[in-house]
Order: C-alpha cells, then structure tokens, then sequence
C-alpha cells in the first residue's frame, strides 16, 4: 500500500436531490492519525459528505476508498458495517437498556471474554473505569459523550467520521473533553472527518480545514493559511466579523480614504473590496487636530465618529461611522476601552493584515 493511499480518500462525490447537486465534485485525502475539518454553514452539503463517506447515503458520482480499497463508486457500495468506519453525532444515542460496558461493547465481534475485556479498556482510556454497570441515563452529559467516543472507537475503525459532536456540551466542558477525543485518535492512527460550523472548533481540532460553501469545497489548507489567506470575501468572514472598504483600481493600486492600496493583477477599472478584521484597525484620539502620525504600514489616517462601545469579556468593541462617506467600521481593543458616543477618533489600517478581493456578483 503507498503512503498516498493509506488512509481515506474522497474523489469526486456528488450528491443530487430533486435534480439539484447538494453536493458537488468534493474531493479529500485524509492520512492516518489526520483530523479534517468539514466547516461551513447550515445546509452547505456538510453532513451529506459525511452520510456518502459512512456508506448510509449513495452518491449520484465519486467514489471512497479506506487505504486503497473502493468502498463506493459507480459499481461498488460496500455496506456500512462492513467499511470499519466509526460515527459519532451530538446525541450520543447510546442505548438506555444497555449498561455502559454493554454500550461499549456492542459493536464487538469475538469471545464473549475479549469483548469485555476492550471494553474495560476502552473505559479507562476515556478517564470512566469503575463505570460499566452504570446505566446511561445515571451519567453526566460529558461522561455520556465519553461512552459514546469508547464505543467509536473499541473496534479499532480506520476511519472516523463526527457529525457535530460536541455541540450539545456545555462550554466548561467541551474544550476537555475534545482535547481527549483528539488525543486518542491520533494515538490509534485514526483518520477523522468532523463536521462544524464553529470555527473556532475548527480551528482549535483540524490538521485541514476544507471550508465548504453551496455543496462544494472553496478552500482546502491548514487552519492558519485557510484564516490567513482566504480565498474571497465570504470565506474571510465566516472566521470573524470583517470590514470592507470599497474601491476602483487604476494603476494596479486602489485609492481609498486610508490611502492608496496594492491590487497586483488585478485590471484597471476594476471595483475591489479590501477585508479586514476589526482587530487589525489602529485607534487613537485626535489630541492635536492633526491626528497621528503613521507608519508606512499604517497608512493614511480617516477620522470617525464613536457610536457605540461595548467591553466584550476580553476585549472591546468599538463601532465608527467615518467622516468620509459615512460607512460603519468596527474595531476591537485589548481589555477595557470604551469611547462615549460621539468622541472623534483617527483609525489607520494595518496594510499588511489587509485581503483585496474583486467584486464578483
């Protein structure tokens, strides 16, 4: 087996309801021990992916393979059970008449002894030995997620398919218990695909992020990059909130109130949107009626108007109408800064944080 083939791969898959594709052409490779994010919003085909992957849903094209080995394609559509895939979803659904060992140990094929004796494993390996004769319903949510990663994972699946998982946890308790979920998979050499439309789980979980947009894949990277060079507008801003400042190019550069911008490539004539993140704006008071005085990577100082101000927990959120033509501009602060309404203040853009994107549409 080569090393490109160990592992999952996805080529291709398309998925069409009512004569339209709701997924289209998504094509992955996730190696052994690799956690890929599906991310993107409500309805974009993510789940469907998943249901192709896990043999429950047959695709309209594409095809599956685990370490070589077509599980789908335009002949061939291996049953679920017999793929060696592991599902985890958000609720759970362990069986409430099953003790928590005989949940664990459901999907186990053998004697009755190593059934057992992997499940007892498998319960203190998720931090719950002395657990088994309980009963679901006697445990916590958390402690219940963690049966349910046990019985994932007790048959030793090669791949790992998550839809969701960890949405119905409470905050105090997700990030622990995803940080467990991750370290036992990459010990087992698990491939695993999870589903979310939180980026900050994304983030915080993925060696790969495919963001996923319409039933398609638009970007494909390491988190940083995916964050860091998005692809357009609407990918820049499913990570966060972003601005946007309108703009004409001539002459490769566009002309805007914070000065004029590098657009390489781009033709004359051509509208652009510049991004940027709210944490990427530079604000201070005009004590001398000049404004501050910039760096090169600051560029030109605009004058706005404070309308609202908002301490967020760990930062502050500082919402600007600006003199020029009247645009909203938000920007955020380390800790406590909040401006009454009305105070003028100079923002300068850091230019190196900054996206230019054509307008499309």
């Amino acid at each position: 087996m080569s090393e490109q083939s160990a592992g999952l791969t996805v080529e291709g898959l398309t998925r069409r309801f009512g004569g339209r594709d709701v997924v289209s052409d998504v094509s992955l490779q996730v190696a052994p021990g690799q956690v890929t994010c599906l991310l993107g919003p409500s309805g974009c085909g993510k789940s469907t992916t998943l249901r192709m992957i896990a043999g429950v849903d047959r695709p309209d094209a594409g095809r599956v393979l685990v370490d070589g080995r077509v599980l789908s394609d335009d002949t061939v559509q291996v049953p679920p059970e017999r793929r060696h895939v592991g599902l985890m979803f958000q609720d759970f659904a362990l069986f409430p008449h099953l003790t928590v060992a005989e949940n664990v140990a459901f999907g186990l094929s053998g004697p009755k002894a190593e059934r057992i004796a992997r499940a007892e494993e498998m319960l203190e390996r998720v931090r719950l030995a002395g657990f088994g004769p309980a009963y679901p319903h006697e445990l916590s949510g958390g402690e219940q997620q963690r049966v349910a990663l046990a019985r994932a994972i007790a048959p030793r699946p090669r791949i790992m398919l998550m839809d969701e998982p960890f949405s119905g946890l409470d905050n105090r308790l997700r990030d622990g218990i995803r940080d467990q979920t991750l370290d036992i998979l990459k010990e087992e050499g698990t491939s695993v695909v999870l589903v979310t439309h939180e980026p900050e789980e994304a983030m915080r979980m993925a060696d790969e992020i495919a963001l996923m947009r319409d039933g398609g894949i638009v970007q494909t990277g390491a988190p940083y990059n995916v964050y860091n060079a998005p692809v357009d507008r609407m990918a820049a801003a499913f990570f966060s909130d972003v601005n946007v400042i309108r703009g004409r190019v001539q002459g490769a550069l566009t002309d805007t109130p914070f000065g004029a911008f590098l657009a390489p490539g781009v033709p004359d004539g051509t509208d652009v949107e510049i991004v940027i993140r709210p944490q990427h704006l530079r604000i201070d008071f005009d004590r001398d009626g000049r404004g501050p005085n910039p760096t090169p990577e600051d560029g030109v100082p605009a004058r706005g108007t404070v309308m609202r101000a908002r301490f967020m927990g760990h930062e502050s959120l500082v919402e600007f109408r600006m003199d020029h033509d009247g645009s909203m501009l938000k920007a955020t602060v380390p800790s406590v800064f909040l401006p009454q309404p009305g105070t003028a203040l100079w923002l300068m853009i850091r230019r190196g944080r900054c996206f230019v994107f054509p307008v499309t549409g």
